[in-house]
């Protein structure tokens, strides 16, 4: 088998810290954007309890585990080398096939997303007004929708550095776009009082709470850290970079999700505004009348691109791994002078362009199970790094010893429970996402038996397919 760690590129093409964090930033959030179910699933109360608990039981472990094994194996694939290292070539086909389902059908949303804010300025897009024009709407909007992905997928085609380059414009639009949404409503003078006191009484009402949606929205809100991981051969000084980025991109995350619904209930806690079809153009619009509704409109447009541009960097990056390992063709195993799997990118549009009609809820059950049974493999990765006493120089090393190690993979497992839990009690709504799960876990199992002959006779020492100047450049 090849080693991702083969993979280099020259300085000047790699993602610079900022660059990581914005990349980050629209891998696990791109602002508020999404979390609307929350707040209509379990009332504002708990939805704001949830919003600040979950980082330190789901997001601040994952990403301390990312930190460490990102510094200790800072390699093309991420996660897959994690695997395969520990757990051996079966868990690690596994672990990419799950993570490359769910990210398909994840990354299908985002060009409807797109469509969904782009109604706001142009009504005539909305399902409703399908009935004057029986069967254009739909193909009207198929075709914005495939207009997104073909534009993500030119960038995309261009380097992880020109990825990186949109994030940082992307991040500082939809950031902005929200700071003046919160400063607006900082003037309207309601402050946190009025708001605290509606927060206690939702909390002690006997709300009966859609607790499935509301466990799998946080949990796909705070999720994606350890997809940062799957480039980071095209990361700058990676072992310095990727624990100062994850932690400046935390603690974005959090303030994003928990300033801006803080405002938003202060206005309205009702069910028909918080979902992902009205949403934040109508709450800001609430708060501050028509020209918020458009900036955050607009705002939900560049997310919605700037999220898909980031999904389509980390997973594309999949494929190229499992070729060079022989689990994939090996024409997934080439790649352009920039380090572009051209070939993955543009599968990944193709079948995202296919599918780009999908439930958003459904699809946020689906991506839950899958992730947490891939993260499931990554923390163990984790553990048997530690038992056996690896050292690798330079790296990060989550604090608190064993005690420490305890809290980051204990935490996590506990939530998962939680959402398979609500799942199984629920399973009858959302069969179809489940059906899902199934086909994925038989469809890897399958790849990886009838791909291991084939792997018995496949070269071990073969070099990667990288740019001829790329592979004499020096690591960071």
């Amino acid at each position: 088998m090849t080693d991702g760690g083969s993979f280099r590129l020259p300085r000047e093409r790699r993602l610079t810290l900022f660059a990581l964090v914005c990349v980050a930033f629209f891998t696990t959030c791109g602002g508020a954007f999404g979390i609307e179910p929350l707040v209509s699933g379990v009332g504002p109360g708990w939805a704001v309890v949830m919003i600040v608990v979950t980082p330190f039981v789901w997001s601040l472990p994952i990403a301390l585990m990312v930190a460490e094994l990102s510094t200790r194996m800072p390699e093309e694939g991420g996660y897959y080398i994690w695997v395969r290292r520990t757990l051996g070539p079966f868990w690690a086909v596994q672990e990419a096939w799950w993570s490359m389902s769910y990210s398909l059908v994840l990354m299908a949303t985002f060009p409807v997303l797109f469509v969904g804010y782009l109604t706001f300025f142009f009504p005539a897009l909305a399902t409703s007004s399908d009935a004057s024009h029986p069967g254009f709407g739909p193909a009207l909007r198929w075709l914005v929708a495939v207009l997104v992905t073909v534009t993500a997928m030119i960038v995309n085609l261009r380097g992880a550095r020109d990825v990186g380059r949109s994030s940082k414009f992307s991040t500082i639009f939809v950031l902005g776009a929200f700071a003046m949404l919160v400063l607006v409503w900082l003037q309207r003078g309601t402050g946190f009082t009025p708001v605290m006191h509606l927060l206690r009484e939702d909390m002690h009402s006997a709300r009966a709470g859609a607790w499935l949606v509301a466990l799998s929205t946080i949990v796909f809100n705070y999720s994606g850290w350890d997809n940062v991981s799957t480039y980071a051969a095209e990361v700058d000084q990676p072992q310095k970079n990727y624990p100062r980025a994850i932690a400046i991109a935390l603690v974005i995350v959090l303030l994003a999700y928990l300033l801006p619904v803080i405002a938003g209930i202060s206005v309205t806690s009702s069910p028909t505004d918080w979902n992902t079809d009205a949403g934040w153009p109508i709450i800001s619009r609430l708060i501050g009348g028509g020209w918020l509704g458009s900036l955050i409109a607009a705002a939900g447009l560049v997310s919605a691109w700037a999220l898909f541009n980031a999904q389509l960097l980390y997973v594309s990056r999949l494929p190229f791994v499992l070729a060079e390992d022989g689990w994939l063709p090996r024409r997934f195993a080439s790649v352009s002078h920039d380090g572009v799997p051209r070939e993955a990118v543009i599968l990944f549009c193709v079948l995202t362009a296919l599918l780009a009609s999908l439930n958003f809820l459904g699809l946020v059950v689906l991506q839950c199970i899958l992730y947490t049974g891939a993260l499931t493999l990554e923390f163990l990765a984790l553990l048997v790094v530690r038992f056996r006493g690896e050292v690798s120089p330079g790296s990060f090393s989550v604090p608190g010893g064993w005690m420490g190690l305890a809290y980051v993979c204990i935490t996590p497992f506990l939530v998962n429970i939680f959402v398979l839990r609500a799942t199984l009690r629920d399973w009858r709504s959302f069969q179809g996402p489940l059906l899902l799960v199934v086909l994925s876990v038989i469809t890897g199992v399958t790849l990886f038996f009838w791909r291991r002959r084939h792997n018995a006779a496949h070269f071990s020492d073969a070099p990667s397919a990288m740019p001829p100047d790329a592979a004499s450049s020096d690591q960071a």
